[in-house]
């Protein structure tokens, strides 16, 4: 059985996401009506505008705009902690309706670190393998068939087995994942996924994202006696400067 790859893409977004979400805003302070206030935007650059949105606590205009990424190559372990975040929208391989003849599966980076307990490792999946499919073939004897068999069989499957899913959410609620996820504290498996959601949005809306990260990079660390003692590393990975 294969090692799981993470692939992240964004599959999707809001067009012109910074230019909605000045929309949004100015619309609340504005006597202009909807094409006036649009013309107006999309003459300008409004950059600064949505930075003071984010410097003063005005964020619901940011909810207007939303992402679709495109995920695989993470375990069941990782999206049962995605799917956490409720503000979102999620489509996820099917364990039922699919049939897992050959299934993937994610190593973690601790286990790799003793070549005996990657042995170990991989022989558990194998074993893993071996009863989904002996069951399985046993329930469709059985009579159960298709989705029905596959629906009891896949209770034998490890947390390690890859799964893919699509995930939607709005800058805002990416703002908050980015803040939780991207975190030192975070699991390795969705702290990596997050890094490279958060790489992905930077490069269409920077504005909205060029400050997102974990909770630490502007202000003390939000996990107080629970911190990972490494803040000045974390801020330089994210490219915070010291005088920021």
């Amino acid at each position: 059985m294969p090692e799981a790859a993470l692939n992240v893409v964004l599959l999707r977004h809001t067009p012109e996401p910074e230019e909605v979400v000045a929309m949004a805003a100015k619309l609340c302070y504005s006597a202009s009506g909807v094409d006036e206030l649009k013309q107006k935007i999309e003459a300008k650059d409004q950059a600064a505008f949505v930075e003071k949105l984010a410097a003063i606590g005005h964020l619901s205009p940011i909810e207007h705009v939303s992402f679709s990424f495109g995920i695989e190559g993470i375990s069941r372990a990782c999206s049962h902690q995605l799917v956490r975040h409720r503000v979102a929208s999620y489509s996820q391989q099917s364990q039922r309706y699919v049939k897992e003849e050959q299934f993937d599966y994610v190593v973690p980076p601790s286990i790799k670190e003793d070549s005996a307990l990657v042995k170990e490792f991989e022989k558990c999946m194998a074993e893993a393998q071996e009863n989904y499919t002996r069951v399985l073939k046993r329930l469709e004897e059985l009579g159960y068939k298709g989705e029905t068999g596959q629906q009891d069989a896949r209770y034998l499957l490890p947390n390690a087995a890859e799964t893919k899913i699509v995930v939607t959410m709005n800058a805002r609620e990416l703002l908050h994942f980015f803040r939780v996820r991207t975190c030192n504290r975070a699991q390795w498996e969705i702290r990596e996924m997050a890094e490279r959601m958060l790489a992905l949005v930077k490069g269409v809306a920077p504005t909205i994202f060029g400050k997102s990260g974990p909770g630490c990079l502007y202000a003390p660390c939000p996990e107080g006696k629970m911190a990972c003692g490494k803040i000045e590393e974390v801020r330089k990975k994210f490219g915070v400067k010291k005088n920021n």
